[in-house]
């Protein structure tokens, strides 16, 4: 067995120092909203508790989909990179970035630069999507984060990268591995309100159908979603996490994470979700286990 633990949007607190020069554009709006609400909703001590669970449970590998940060600030990703490391080595943790790690232009050179050991292939290649063998799965990273206007939070992954995730997909099942994309924006029509979805889902199921994969994993919306779409030879399950740091002061799902226990082949895999959150009694405990076989298209 293959366990992989998935974690997502923890939106790192507190906002990391910056200049005024820095809040141009589409951050100061971005800054009044972490004032007004993003400061209350998400709480560190409760991702403490999150991150000790997910440790706790010893999985093989761990995922985190993207928004460690809020605005995009440069200084935001070192606390990014602190916190990855506290997650375990780098070549058990893997990261892919969401809207707000690509907030503004400006935050692209620091994301890449210093989450680059998080998201790069295991040949040491940066860029999207990236390729990792770990065991007898196959973790496909894409990136979906595009610089955006004010109020908007959508998402893109472009042709480029689903002509090159297609053909990492072929040569993964070629390898016999059981594949798994991970992806931040919900990557199915309908994942997401308008303002928020991902652009070009139409393409990426179009892949899916194409080629085929075992799982995905996305986050996002901060809270847990179940959907279904077509694959080549049989349904694709895509899973999407609650932050991992919403608490009561947040509105939705509390903070959560999910653990996948992978078995079986590449033929006929066999997967397990354990849904595990935040209680109000200031635990974190197991919420749902379901099994990701055998479904129908949501």
């Amino acid at each position: 067995m293959f366990t992989l633990a998935h974690l997502s949007d923890p939106h790192l607190g507190p906002l990391a120092r910056f200049s005024l020069r820095e809040l141009i554009g589409k951050r100061a709006t971005g800054y009044v909203n972490w004032r007004r609400k993003r400061r209350h909703a998400h709480d560190m001590e409760i991702l403490g508790l999150i991150v000790a669970d997910i440790l706790a449970q010893k999985p093989d590998h761990i995922a985190c989909t993207g928004d460690v940060s809020h605005i995009g600030l440069p200084n935001e990703f070192k606390t990014a990179l602190a916190f990855l490391d506290t997650l375990g080595p780098r070549d058990k943790v893997s990261f892919v970035p969401g809207n707000h790690d690509a907030y503004a232009r400006s935050s692209l050179q620091a994301l890449a630069g210093e989450l680059g050991p998080w998201c790069a292939s295991d040949d040491g290649e940066p860029g999207y999507p990236w390729y990792r063998r770990r065991g007898p799965v196959a973790l496909i990273g894409m990136n979906t984060g595009i610089p955006t206007l004010p109020l908007m939070a959508t998402g893109r992954v472009g042709p480029a990268q689903i002509v090159m995730a297609e053909k990492l997909l072929a040569q993964a099942k070629a390898e016999g591995l059981i594949r798994v994309i991970l992806i931040h924006h919900p990557p199915y029509v309908g994942g997401a309100r308008r303002t928020r979805e991902l652009l070009d889902a139409p393409a990426f199921e179009a892949m899916l159908a194409r080629v085929g994969a075992d799982l995905v994993l996305h986050g996002h919306n901060h809270r847990f979603s179940l959907a279904w779409r077509p694959g080549a030879g049989r349904d694709v399950p895509i899973v999407g996490v609650p932050s991992a740091s919403i608490g009561p002061r947040g509105h939705g799902e509390l903070a959560s994470w999910h653990l996948l226990r992978i078995e079986g082949t590449a033929e006929a895999p066999a997967i397990t979700l354990e849904r595990r959150g935040f209680d109000l009694d200031g635990t974190v405990k197991l919420q749902q286990t379901m099994p990701l076989t055998g479904g129908g298209i949501v």
